[in-house]
């Protein structure tokens, strides 16, 4: 522990405690709702605007601070190769010609020596 420390108090702790730093601000309590039913009340000011969503800590899912109205999970797809959006991209007659005049010219390149493997 340093020599000049003082034990027991904290930083911005002072004797008069409230008076001292003056007067909290006026709040207001704000509840969001997601859609796994979880609720989460946040403290705003009152002159500030509240957002209309905010992402659940617990879940991480959207909320609304309508009840009623709760934004639903967003759809996450399915992660795609590189070969899915190929496949999407080409029909199957199309990737048999195309590999059939990558391998013409892979061939003729051998036979030229400009390929040697």
């Amino acid at each position: 522990m340093a020599a000049g420390a003082i034990r027991g108090s904290r930083i911005g702790s002072g004797p008069m405690g409230e008076a001292e730093r003056g007067e909290a601000a006026p709040r207001r309590a704000v509840t969001y709702y997601c859609a796994k039913d979880h609720q989460t009340v946040l403290n705003f000011s009152v002159e500030a605007e509240a957002p209309a969503s905010w992402d659940c800590p617990r879940c991480g899912l959207p909320a609304s601070n309508d009840e009623g109205n709760r934004p639903d999970a967003p759809k996450t797809e399915p992660y795609k190769t590189h070969l899915a959006y190929v496949k999407e991209r080409r029909s199957d007659d199309e990737a048999a010609t195309i590999l059939t005049e990558a391998l013409e010219s892979l061939r003729s390149k051998r036979k030229s020596g400009e390929v040697i493997f």
